[in-house]
Protein backbone atom coordinates (compact mmCIF):
# COMPACT_ATOMS: atom_id res chain seq x y z
CA UNK A 1 0.00 0.00 0.00
CA UNK A 2 2.85 2.38 0.81
CA UNK A 3 4.36 1.94 -2.67
CA UNK A 4 1.02 2.58 -4.37
CA UNK A 5 0.37 5.71 -2.31
CA UNK A 6 3.87 6.98 -3.00
CA UNK A 7 3.52 6.28 -6.72
CA UNK A 8 0.11 7.96 -6.81
CA UNK A 9 1.54 11.03 -5.08
CA UNK A 10 4.41 11.28 -7.56
CA UNK A 11 2.01 10.82 -10.46
CA UNK A 12 -0.26 13.57 -9.10
CA UNK A 13 2.71 15.93 -8.84
CA UNK A 14 3.57 15.10 -12.43
CA UNK A 15 0.05 16.01 -13.54
CA UNK A 16 0.25 19.38 -11.79
CA UNK A 17 3.56 20.11 -13.50
CA UNK A 18 2.16 18.99 -16.86
CA UNK A 19 -0.83 21.34 -16.49
CA UNK A 20 1.58 24.18 -15.75
CA UNK A 21 3.51 23.39 -18.93
CA UNK A 22 6.61 22.06 -17.13
CA UNK A 23 6.95 18.97 -19.27
CA UNK A 24 10.55 18.11 -18.38
CA UNK A 25 9.80 18.16 -14.64
CA UNK A 26 6.57 16.24 -15.22
CA UNK A 27 8.51 13.49 -17.00
CA UNK A 28 10.78 13.13 -13.98
CA UNK A 29 7.80 12.72 -11.66
CA UNK A 30 6.16 10.12 -13.92
CA UNK A 31 9.42 8.20 -14.18
CA UNK A 32 9.71 8.14 -10.39
CA UNK A 33 6.10 6.98 -10.09
CA UNK A 34 6.74 4.16 -12.58
CA UNK A 35 9.88 3.12 -10.69
CA UNK A 36 7.93 2.98 -7.42
CA UNK A 37 5.20 0.78 -8.87
CA UNK A 38 6.25 -0.80 -12.20
CA UNK A 39 3.01 -2.78 -12.44
CA UNK A 40 0.89 0.42 -12.58
CA UNK A 41 0.03 1.51 -16.13
CA UNK A 42 -0.91 5.13 -15.43
CA UNK A 43 2.57 6.72 -15.20
CA UNK A 44 3.57 4.99 -18.44
CA UNK A 45 0.48 6.39 -20.14
CA UNK A 46 1.36 9.92 -19.06
CA UNK A 47 4.96 9.47 -20.18
CA UNK A 48 3.64 8.41 -23.58
CA UNK A 49 1.37 11.45 -23.59
CA UNK A 50 4.13 13.94 -22.75
CA UNK A 51 6.43 12.49 -25.38
CA UNK A 52 3.56 12.79 -27.88
CA UNK A 53 3.35 16.50 -27.04
CA UNK A 54 7.12 16.68 -27.56
CA UNK A 55 6.91 14.69 -30.85
CA UNK A 56 9.52 12.24 -29.54
CA UNK A 57 7.83 9.32 -31.17
CA UNK A 58 10.08 6.39 -30.25
CA UNK A 59 9.63 7.13 -26.55
CA UNK A 60 5.92 7.81 -26.93
CA UNK A 61 5.51 4.45 -28.66
CA UNK A 62 7.55 2.64 -26.01
CA UNK A 63 5.66 4.03 -23.02
CA UNK A 64 2.24 3.58 -24.61
CA UNK A 65 3.15 -0.04 -25.37
CA UNK A 66 4.03 -0.52 -21.71
CA UNK A 67 0.77 1.12 -20.62
CA UNK A 68 -1.41 -1.03 -22.88
CA UNK A 69 0.44 -4.20 -21.87
CA UNK A 70 -0.35 -3.47 -18.20
CA UNK A 71 -3.86 -2.13 -18.84
CA UNK A 72 -5.41 -3.38 -22.10
CA UNK A 73 -8.57 -1.34 -21.34
CA UNK A 74 -6.73 1.98 -21.48
CA UNK A 75 -8.26 3.35 -24.70
CA UNK A 76 -6.32 6.62 -24.59
CA UNK A 77 -3.02 4.73 -24.46
CA UNK A 78 -4.05 2.56 -27.42
CA UNK A 79 -4.94 5.70 -29.39
CA UNK A 80 -1.68 7.47 -28.60
CA UNK A 81 0.18 4.29 -29.49
CA UNK A 82 -1.54 4.41 -32.89
CA UNK A 83 -0.45 8.03 -33.37
CA UNK A 84 3.17 7.30 -32.43
CA UNK A 85 3.28 4.23 -34.66
CA UNK A 86 1.85 6.25 -37.57
CA UNK A 87 4.46 8.97 -37.08
CA UNK A 88 7.17 6.29 -37.28
CA UNK A 89 5.51 4.41 -40.17
CA UNK A 90 5.32 1.34 -37.94
CA UNK A 91 2.22 0.11 -39.70
CA UNK A 92 2.10 -3.26 -37.94
CA UNK A 93 2.06 -1.53 -34.56
CA UNK A 94 -0.49 1.04 -35.79
CA UNK A 95 -2.87 -1.73 -36.87
CA UNK A 96 -2.47 -3.47 -33.53
CA UNK A 97 -3.13 -0.18 -31.71
CA UNK A 98 -6.35 0.61 -33.58
CA UNK A 99 -7.54 -2.94 -33.00
CA UNK A 100 -6.65 -2.64 -29.33
CA UNK A 101 -8.81 0.48 -29.21
CA UNK A 102 -11.66 -1.49 -30.79
CA UNK A 103 -11.51 -0.40 -34.43
CA UNK A 104 -11.75 -3.00 -37.18
CA UNK A 105 -8.71 -2.47 -39.39
CA UNK A 106 -8.05 -4.31 -42.67
CA UNK A 107 -4.88 -6.37 -42.97
CA UNK A 108 -1.95 -5.04 -44.97
CA UNK A 109 1.75 -4.25 -44.93
CA UNK A 110 1.88 -0.55 -45.77
CA UNK A 111 -0.05 2.48 -44.50
CA UNK A 112 -3.38 1.78 -42.86
CA UNK A 113 -6.25 2.02 -45.36
CA UNK A 114 -9.13 3.16 -43.18
CA UNK A 115 -10.85 6.29 -44.56
CA UNK A 116 -12.54 8.28 -41.80
CA UNK A 117 -14.30 10.87 -43.96
CA UNK A 118 -13.94 14.61 -44.41
CA UNK A 119 -12.98 16.53 -41.30
CA UNK A 120 -11.46 19.82 -40.09
CA UNK A 121 -7.80 19.92 -39.06
CA UNK A 122 -6.17 22.75 -37.11
CA UNK A 123 -2.73 23.60 -38.48
CA UNK A 124 -0.11 25.17 -36.19
CA UNK A 125 -2.32 24.82 -33.09
CA UNK A 126 0.26 26.41 -30.81
CA UNK A 127 0.90 29.38 -33.09
CA UNK A 128 -1.15 31.22 -35.72
CA UNK A 129 -3.70 28.46 -36.02
CA UNK A 130 -5.73 27.84 -39.16
CA UNK A 131 -8.51 25.27 -39.54
CA UNK A 132 -8.69 23.57 -42.93
CA UNK A 133 -10.65 20.66 -44.35
CA UNK A 134 -8.98 17.32 -44.99
CA UNK A 135 -9.69 13.77 -46.06
CA UNK A 136 -8.89 11.60 -43.05
CA UNK A 137 -6.97 8.65 -44.47
CA UNK A 138 -7.02 6.77 -41.18
CA UNK A 139 -7.47 7.74 -37.50
CA UNK A 140 -4.13 9.59 -37.39
CA UNK A 141 -3.47 10.79 -40.97
CA UNK A 142 -5.25 13.47 -42.99
CA UNK A 143 -4.68 14.85 -46.49
CA UNK A 144 -5.45 18.57 -46.75
CA UNK A 145 -8.11 19.37 -49.37
CA UNK A 146 -8.44 23.09 -48.62
CA UNK A 147 -5.76 25.51 -49.79
CA UNK A 148 -4.15 26.79 -46.58
CA UNK A 149 -2.84 30.31 -46.32
CA UNK A 150 0.88 30.31 -47.24
CA UNK A 151 1.78 31.64 -43.78
CA UNK A 152 0.82 28.24 -42.39
CA UNK A 153 3.69 26.61 -44.36
CA UNK A 154 1.21 23.93 -45.39
CA UNK A 155 -0.13 23.14 -48.86
CA UNK A 156 -3.07 21.58 -50.62
CA UNK A 157 -2.31 17.85 -50.66
CA UNK A 158 -0.02 17.77 -47.61
CA UNK A 159 -0.50 14.70 -45.44
CA UNK A 160 -0.37 15.56 -41.74
CA UNK A 161 -0.36 13.56 -38.53
CA UNK A 162 -3.42 14.46 -36.47
CA UNK A 163 -4.21 14.10 -32.79
CA UNK A 164 -7.28 12.21 -31.60
CA UNK A 165 -8.72 14.61 -29.01
CA UNK A 166 -11.37 16.99 -30.43
CA UNK A 167 -10.54 20.68 -29.93
CA UNK A 168 -13.61 22.46 -31.24
CA UNK A 169 -16.24 21.66 -33.86
CA UNK A 170 -17.28 22.81 -37.33
CA UNK A 171 -20.53 22.30 -39.23
CA UNK A 172 -20.62 19.95 -42.21
CA UNK A 173 -23.75 18.66 -43.90
CA UNK A 174 -25.81 19.97 -40.98
CA UNK A 175 -23.76 18.18 -38.34
CA UNK A 176 -21.05 19.18 -35.88
CA UNK A 177 -17.78 17.46 -36.76
CA UNK A 178 -14.75 17.53 -34.44
CA UNK A 179 -11.61 19.53 -35.15
CA UNK A 180 -8.34 17.66 -34.58
CA UNK A 181 -4.98 19.35 -34.12
CA UNK A 182 -2.22 18.62 -36.61
CA UNK A 183 0.88 17.30 -34.84
CA UNK A 184 3.37 17.36 -37.70
CA UNK A 185 3.81 17.16 -41.46
CA UNK A 186 4.17 13.59 -42.72
CA UNK A 187 4.33 14.04 -46.50
CA UNK A 188 4.77 17.39 -48.22
CA UNK A 189 2.63 18.06 -51.28
CA UNK A 190 4.20 18.45 -54.72
CA UNK A 191 1.91 21.45 -55.25
CA UNK A 192 2.79 25.02 -54.42
CA UNK A 193 0.50 27.87 -53.34
CA UNK A 194 0.00 30.89 -55.61
CA UNK A 195 -1.99 34.00 -54.70
CA UNK A 196 -3.88 36.06 -57.25
CA UNK A 197 -5.63 39.39 -56.79
CA UNK A 198 -8.66 39.42 -59.07
CA UNK A 199 -11.14 42.20 -59.79
CA UNK A 200 -14.48 40.47 -60.24
CA UNK A 201 -18.16 40.60 -59.28
CA UNK A 202 -19.13 38.74 -56.13
CA UNK A 203 -20.84 35.83 -57.93
CA UNK A 204 -21.07 32.31 -56.56
CA UNK A 205 -21.24 30.78 -60.04
CA UNK A 206 -17.88 32.33 -60.94
CA UNK A 207 -16.29 30.84 -57.82
CA UNK A 208 -17.86 27.44 -58.47
CA UNK A 209 -16.55 27.43 -62.03
CA UNK A 210 -13.08 28.42 -60.83
CA UNK A 211 -12.95 25.36 -58.58
CA UNK A 212 -14.20 23.11 -61.38
CA UNK A 213 -11.71 24.37 -63.96
CA UNK A 214 -8.83 24.05 -61.50
CA UNK A 215 -9.83 20.46 -60.72
CA UNK A 216 -10.09 19.69 -64.45
CA UNK A 217 -6.53 20.96 -64.81
CA UNK A 218 -5.39 18.77 -61.87
CA UNK A 219 -4.98 21.60 -59.40
CA UNK A 220 -7.23 23.53 -57.03
CA UNK A 221 -8.42 27.09 -56.49
CA UNK A 222 -10.41 28.93 -53.82
CA UNK A 223 -11.76 32.44 -53.40
CA UNK A 224 -10.31 33.19 -49.98
CA UNK A 225 -12.16 36.51 -49.86
CA UNK A 226 -15.52 34.76 -49.54
CA UNK A 227 -14.63 31.31 -48.16
CA UNK A 228 -12.65 32.17 -45.03
CA UNK A 229 -13.86 33.15 -41.58
CA UNK A 230 -11.95 34.77 -38.74
CA UNK A 231 -12.79 33.31 -35.33
CA UNK A 232 -11.69 34.24 -31.86
CA UNK A 233 -9.67 31.53 -30.07
CA UNK A 234 -12.60 30.57 -27.84
CA UNK A 235 -14.90 30.03 -30.82
CA UNK A 236 -12.25 28.23 -32.83
CA UNK A 237 -11.67 25.71 -30.05
CA UNK A 238 -15.35 25.12 -29.28
CA UNK A 239 -18.38 25.93 -31.45
CA UNK A 240 -18.38 29.09 -33.53
CA UNK A 241 -21.14 31.59 -32.76
CA UNK A 242 -22.21 34.71 -34.59
CA UNK A 243 -20.90 37.23 -32.07
CA UNK A 244 -17.29 36.26 -32.82
CA UNK A 245 -17.70 34.85 -36.32
CA UNK A 246 -16.42 37.21 -39.03
CA UNK A 247 -16.81 36.26 -42.67
CA UNK A 248 -14.20 37.75 -44.97
CA UNK A 249 -15.49 40.25 -47.51
CA UNK A 250 -13.77 41.28 -50.73
CA UNK A 251 -12.61 44.94 -50.60
CA UNK A 252 -13.83 47.06 -53.50
CA UNK A 253 -14.57 44.04 -55.65
CA UNK A 254 -10.98 42.75 -55.49
CA UNK A 255 -10.88 39.09 -54.46
CA UNK A 256 -7.87 37.16 -53.16
CA UNK A 257 -7.67 33.78 -54.88
CA UNK A 258 -5.56 30.89 -53.65
CA UNK A 259 -4.34 28.51 -56.35
CA UNK A 260 -2.70 25.13 -55.78
CA UNK A 261 -0.51 24.32 -58.77
CA UNK A 262 2.68 22.51 -59.77
CA UNK A 263 4.34 25.73 -60.91
CA UNK A 264 3.58 29.33 -61.83
CA UNK A 265 2.75 28.37 -65.42
CA UNK A 266 0.23 25.80 -64.15
CA UNK A 267 -1.41 28.43 -61.92
CA UNK A 268 -1.54 30.92 -64.79
CA UNK A 269 -3.16 28.31 -67.05
CA UNK A 270 -5.89 27.68 -64.48
CA UNK A 271 -6.68 31.39 -64.18
CA UNK A 272 -6.54 31.98 -67.92
CA UNK A 273 -8.97 29.11 -68.65
CA UNK A 274 -11.33 30.48 -66.01
CA UNK A 275 -11.43 34.11 -67.16
CA UNK A 276 -11.13 33.52 -70.91
CA UNK A 277 -14.86 33.99 -71.59
CA UNK A 278 -15.59 36.45 -68.76
CA UNK A 279 -15.01 40.13 -69.49
CA UNK A 280 -15.96 40.95 -65.87
CA UNK A 281 -12.82 39.24 -64.51
CA UNK A 282 -9.42 40.94 -64.45
CA UNK A 283 -6.38 39.24 -62.88
CA UNK A 284 -4.35 42.09 -61.38
CA UNK A 285 -1.44 40.05 -60.01
CA UNK A 286 -0.19 36.53 -59.37
CA UNK A 287 2.41 35.86 -56.66
CA UNK A 288 4.43 32.75 -55.81
CA UNK A 289 3.53 32.34 -52.13
CA UNK A 290 4.76 28.86 -51.14
CA UNK A 291 6.88 26.57 -53.27
CA UNK A 292 6.01 22.89 -53.73
CA UNK A 293 7.20 20.59 -50.96
CA UNK A 294 10.37 18.54 -51.24
CA UNK A 295 9.90 15.92 -48.53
Amino acid sequence: MHKRESAADLNAKGLVLLQKGSRRDAIEMFLQAAAKLPSWATPYYYLGLVYKFEAIWEKSLDYNQRATALDPKNEAAWWNLGIAATALARWDVARAAWRGFGIEVPDGDGPVDLPCGLGPIRLNPEGDAEVVWADRLDPARAEIVSIPFPQSKHRWGDVVLNDGAPVGFRRHDGKDVPVFNALQLLTASSFGTFVARVAMPNRDDFVTELARIAADKEGAAEDWSTSTRILCKACSESRAHTAHDTKAKPPDGVHVIGVAAKCREHASAILEAWKSDKKEIQVESLDDALLPGTS
